[in-house]
């Protein structure tokens, strides 16, 4: 049997395991704001939709229930501005990292093939790239790559780690210059609805797009918006001709959102109450932290949207994860998502209010 592991980079969450374990000896414990996994509570009105639906003995289908792709299409409409956008233009999908990891296959991509993707990134992009045994190769500015053999081009705004996001004339220019190239362009949006000092737009608005949705793919999740990573809830939208061939390779796979689940999404997308109080949490949050990370010497970078914080102390970044651990807090390491961070942490705002407390004071 090949190794198809051997293709891969070491997962890079395991390095973190003994920093961990110097954080949680703490005497009041570890506050972990590394991974970026929500802790406040599912949405009452979801959980209520999931119970409701827990009755589903039959397979679900790939494309969902109509009901979940006119909630999709109507969500897109109402929060993206994507205007005209039909039940072909959209797919639900098992989570958006199943998504971005195995894409390059499911679109037939490999050797000769190349994948691009932002010099600090989401590692998963590369993942995918080497899963499909494709070249992954980074950029700075898009626009400047070498489009010979370049099949797909990520784009991740707000981003994450850093929280930059991309505005409306330069995705307007990065749109025009995939299409100028065949090249299809992915944007992963995931971070939409966290804006901050800046106010994210997708790819699919229609000032970007120009009203037209050939060529370019928008990715959604709920886990953040919503609390659901633990729903694996997450969609695509935009190609229609795109999302056609992978519903029908998806539907050979078996890649079936339950149904429960599904009708969970249904509820999230048609009630915007939840997203605002979420908001309201980490903004808080945000704000506490970042507060204190700036009085105790750290520069804060980019960060104007997305569920973290980049910062540095001008040292490298496994020094800062250490410093860090000592006083009970854990980070994730900026080289994590590319060299370009190794001398950077990413602070993510998904603990609860007592524990960001608790790291407020510690950092005091």
């Amino acid at each position: 049997m090949s190794a198809v592991s051997s293709r891969l980079p070491v997962f890079p969450w395991d390095k973190l395991e003994p920093y961990k374990k110097t954080a949680a000896a703490h005497p009041d414990g570890i506050v972990d704001l590394s991974v970026g996994t929500p802790v406040d509570p599912v949405p009452e009105l979801i959980r209520r939709a999931l119970v409701e639906a827990a009755d589903s003995p039959g397979y679900p289908t790939v494309w969902g229930t109509a009901a979940l792709r006119d909630a999709i299409t109507g969500w897109c409409e109402r929060r993206l501005g994507a205007r005209g956008i039909a039940h072909p233009n959209v797919l639900p999908v098992v989570g958006s990292k199943e998504l971005v990891a195995w894409l390059p296959t499911q679109l037939g991509l490999g050797p000769g093939d190349k994948v691009a993707y932002p010099r600090l990134a989401y590692p998963t992009y590369e993942v995918g790239a080497r899963l499909a045994g494709a070249t992954p190769v980074v950029y700075d500015d898009p626009t400047e790559l070498d489009p010979a053999g370049l099949r797909l081009l990520w784009l991740n705004s707000p981003s994450n780690p850093t929280g930059r996001v991309i505005g409306k004339d330069e995705l307007t220019r990065i749109v025009a210059w995939a299409r100028e190239h065949g090249v299809l362009l992915l944007s992963d949006e995931c971070y939409l609805e966290l804006g901050w000092e800046a106010d994210p737009v997708s790819v699919l608005h229609e000032d970007v797009c120009g009203g037209s949705y050939e060529g370019i793919v928008a990715v959604h999740s709920l886990s953040k918006r919503s609390n659901l990573a633990g729903y694996r809830a997450a969609f695509v939208a935009g190609d229609a001709a795109v999302l056609g061939e992978l519903l029908q390779i998806r539907k050979h796979g078996g890649m079936m959102t339950p149904a429960p689940v599904q009708a969970a999404t249904v509820a999230a997308l048609g009630d915007d109450a939840h997203v605002r109080e979420q908001r309201e949490r980490y903004a808080e949050r945000r704000a506490a932290l970042r507060t204190a990370l700036v009085a105790h010497g750290f520069r804060i970078e980019h960060s104007e949207a997305s569920l973290y914080l980049w910062a540095t102390r001008d040292e490298p970044c496994w020094d800062t994860v250490g410093y860090l651990a000592g006083l009970g807090v854990l980070v994730a390491p900026g080289d994590f998502y590319g060299a370009a961070g190794e001398r950077f942490v990413r602070v993510a705002l998904t603990a609860t209010d007592e524990r960001v407390a608790a790291a407020v004071k510690r950092l005091a």
